[in-house]
Parts: structure tokens; C-alpha cells; sequence
């Protein structure tokens, strides 16, 4: 299994994408990795935009990204509500800072541009959220996948398996 041994979290809040939370939660338990669903503590169970529910394993005070080898953030509305809360954008920045593989699809790069970690990279995201991530500091381009340092990038769910290659060569290293 490519991901035996690994651990990675995955963040979640009300109104995430459904493709975009158990594509991702399925592919690296397949690899063999450790997921964990970290939620921002306001509930145990988070429903989707079409009310599928997701339950949390964790807080997000509640964890370290220490102890993790990488970060997957879904989309849908789910990031707006994640920035609301501080340990959550806090642990987005954690990664990224340590060179771990952060990857945000569609929507998330709110997530990215709250915690500060778009500055002088290339990204992308679905179209409508561009101005946030080239007002955040990015260079916001219109593809499929986008890596840049521990970032990776993606626009909607029909680019999840691409996303997904990349994300996994990037926690192999």
C-alpha cells in the first residue's frame, strides 16, 4: 500500500462538498493511510450541501500537524465556515509552514487565503473565488491541478482524480 504508515487529516464543516470530502477520505484509506476527520468542534456530525453527514473524529484545537504527514481540504461552502474558526485556519498555516502537502479543491482556497499561505504561489480554485486568492497574494491560473511548494491546487470536483495523483506523489515525497 503507497500510503502505509501515513497519517492525514481531513477537514470538515457544514455544508462541504460531498465529492470533494469521501472521494479524498476513500482514495487514501485505499492507499493504506490514517485518516482523520477533523471538524471545528461546533458539532460532531457535519452535513453536506445535500445534508449526506460527515461525523468528526477530532477538534481541530484538538490536534498538532506534528503528528500528521499531510492536509486535505474539501470544498463546497464548508471553507467559509472552517475560517470562521481560529484553531482551524491556524492548523492550515501549521502545515503549510512545516512543507507539508496542503491540498485545497474549489472552494478551500478560502481556507488557504485566511491562513496566509497563498503569497507568491501559483494556484487554483473554482473561478469564482479568484479575486480572494490573487488579493491574498497568489498567481491564480486555470488548471486542473496546480503544485506549488506544499500546495496543491485544484478547481471542481470533475479534476478529484488528478488531485489526487498529485497529492499522494507529493506525500511520497
Amino acid at each position: 500500500m503507497e500510503l502505509a504508515g501515513r497519517k492525514i487529516v481531513i477537514l470538515v464543516e457544514t455544508l462541504y462538498n460531498e465529492f470533494e470530502f469521501w472521494y479524498p477520505y476513500y482514495r487514501l484509506k485505499e492507499a493504506g493511510a490514517t485518516v482523520t476527520v477533523v471538524g471545528s468542534g461546533s458539532a460532531d456530525v457535519y452535513p453536506s450541501k445535500s445534508g449526506l453527514p460527515a461525523r468528526a473524529d477530532v477538534a481541530a484545537d484538538q490536534v498538532s500537524a506534528t503528528d500528521y504527514d499531510g492536509l486535505v481540504i474539501p470544498g463546497g461552502y464548508a471553507p467559509d465556515h472552517m475560517r470562521r474558526h481560529p484553531a482551524m485556519v491556524d492548523l492550515v498555516r501549521a502545515f503549510a509552514a512545516a512543507g507539508k502537502p496542503v491540498a485545497a479543491i474549489c472552494h478551500a482556497g478560502w481556507m488557504l487565503a485566511s491562513a496566509g499561505v497563498v503569497r507568491d504561489r501559483e494556484v487554483t480554485s473554482f473561478s469564482s473565488i479568484k479575486d480572494d486568492l490573487v488579493n491574498a497574494g497568489g498567481r491564480w491560473v486555470d488548471r486542473e491541478v496546480v503544485t506549488d511548494g506544499p500546495l496543491i491546487t485544484s478547481r471542481t470536483p470533475d479534476d478529484l482524480p488528478v488531485f489526487m495523483r498529485a497529492f499522494i506523489a507529493a506525500l511520497r515525497g
